[in-house]
């Protein structure tokens, strides 16, 4: 490097102003002279530093003195620097996250193909691209996007000249978001006056510098994969949204920074569920633990990824009132049974609820029904809950007409209930979703209902046909483990629920024929 001292003595019109890092100068270029000027408040001392491009306190820093700087060696320094058509033009890279405001990088001819004379012209213009970077960074930018970026470049600096470029960004990039002052506070003690910056910057200007650190993964990004590799039903994957955006909403209410690293302990998760009722005074402790539990999911997640040390929410859970008896969902009565298969329902909601009454199906998989399903007297119903495979379940006889009747001259793809249509493409709720309101309303209609205050569902509902077919299986004297077989039940013990293959079809039809409507 050379020894030789240029004075500066040129003072120009500010174009943009800002604050530096120390906040004890006031930075200034000129787009036209390319001179980058700075001024103490204080003593009105002018003075350029444009070969290294920061300062220290009081605007020392090493090799450079005040209104002077000292020359570059240029023989061989292209940082910042490229051939363009037999000449040099500066070139900076923007960061990630800016790249759809400035492009992939930042560039400007100087008209020379001396090396010496490019590095002698580029620094005003690195100067004012880092600017305009800054500028771009501090308006409404994904400054995690941003923050990220510098991380990588901070990661990948093969020379202490590239990394304290990287650092002249950062810095650049911090003041942006500080933008001007608010106004100043004396210290009792020394007297030196210290900048106060708006609340909201200094929040922009932390999260940023936690995402530089690497200390701040916003509870959702990792989500957004999660729930890629998810194969649960549309509606758990809304629970699994809906769990996260109420983890953010406290982390708003309670100013807990939104990111993974603000859950360190179980500490934090039991302060959200003690939080849980107040969040979500509308909701039963049943639903509000079913979003725990989506959480304690995607924490387990994050632990085989080592995003997370280990799964906070396990084992947590609102306390559930306890039911007595005579509050709990029931099958239906016999009266009961006689009123919906009496009443003036529908054709398609009679051989509905008799489908349901004869098998024990829960309600979708019989919707969702088709003509390929219905042969060889069994039916093919899809998996629910937990079964990880389609069932098989006897015809019962005196279903077989309506089986004939809905399957007749149609194609093996045609529904057997084209009254249901399915929904729309992406929506959450089930096929069955109108199915199931159009039997609550002629349940009501009939006069079969069961509701108690306090309890959101009435005792009965299109699922008392799957407890009432349980039931009269069980008082004719069927096995048990025959019954759960046929309505896809898990099975308890080692040896029938883990070493069987099932029972015959023969078997499980004789659970089927075994229950009677009632006359």
């Amino acid at each position: 490097m050379s020894d030789e001292a240029i004075d500066v003595t040129t003072k120009v019109e500010p174009s943009v102003e800002c604050a530096s890092e120390d906040r004890n100068f006031r930075r200034w270029w000129s787009q036209a002279g390319k001179i980058i000027t700075y001024q103490n408040p204080v003593t009105n001392q002018i003075f350029d530093d444009i070969s290294v491009g920061w300062w220290y306190v009081n605007g020392v820093r090493s090799g450079v003195r005040r209104g002077t700087f000292l020359a570059r060696s240029a023989a061989n320094d292209r940082q910042y620097l490229e051939p363009h058509r037999g000449k040099w033009r500066v070139t900076v890279s923007v960061p990630i996250g800016l790249r759809e405001k400035l492009g992939t990088r930042l560039k400007h001819p100087l008209g020379t193909d001396s090396l010496a004379m490019a590095n002698a012209m580029k620094w005003p213009i690195v100067h004012e691209f880092k600017a305009q970077i800054a500028q771009a960074a501090g308006s409404g930018t994904d400054l995690r996007a941003v923050a990220e970026e510098f991380r990588r470049q901070r990661k990948t600096a093969k020379s202490d000249a590239e990394a304290d470029e990287v650092e002249t960004g950062i810095s650049i990039t911090i003041d942006a978001l500080l933008g001007r002052e608010v106004g100043t506070e004396v210290d009792p003690y020394s007297g030196e006056e210290t900048p106060i910056y708006s609340l909201d910057k200094l929040k922009q200007v932390e999260t940023f510098k936690r995402v530089l650190d690497g200390n701040a993964t916003p509870l959702d990004e990792p989500h957004k994969l999660y729930m890629c590799q998810l194969t649960v039903k549309p509606r758990t994957k809304s629970d699994d949204r809906r769990a996260i955006a109420l983890l953010q909403r406290w982390c708003g209410e309670r100013e807990v920074p939104p990111y993974l690293q603000s859950f360190p302990t179980r500490k934090s998760a039991v302060a959200f569920v003690d939080d849980l009722q107040r969040l979500e005074p509308t909701l039963s402790p049943v639903t509000l633990n079913k979003y725990v539990n989506r959480l304690s999911r995607y924490w387990q997640w994050l632990e085989k990824r080592e995003e997370v040390p280990s799964d906070i929410w396990k084992g947590l859970a609102l306390p559930v009132p306890v039911q007595s008896h005579d509050e709990k969902e029931r099958p239906f009565t016999e009266e009961e049974m006689k009123k919906l298969l009496r009443g003036n329902a529908t054709p398609a909601m009679h051989d509905l609820m008799r489908i349901a009454a004869l098998t024990g199906c829960r309600l979708d998989p019989i919707v969702c029904l088709r003509v390929q399903d219905c042969a060889n007297g069994t039916f093919l119903f899809k998996p629910q809950k937990k079964e990880k495979a389609a069932r098989l379940c006897p015809i019962h006889s005196d279903l077989m007409e309506i089986v004939e009747r809905r399957t007749s001259n149609k194609n093996p793809e045609d529904p057997i209930f084209p009254e249901w249509p399915g929904l729309k493409s992406g929506a959450i709720r089930e096929r069955s979703t109108k199915t199931s309101n159009a039997f609550t309303a002629y349940r009501r209609k009939v006069g079969v209902a069961d509701e108690r205050d306090g309890r959101r569902r009435s005792l009965v509902n299109f699922h008392s046909f799957r407890r009432w077919f349980v039931t009269e299986a069980e008082r004719a004297d069927q096995p048990e483990h025959l019954i759960a077989a046929v309505v896809g039940h898990k099975r308890d013990g080692m040896t029938l629920g883990l070493y069987s293959a099932g029972p015959k079809l023969e078997q499980a039809r004789r659970v089927v024929e075994a229950v009677k409507l009632p006359l």
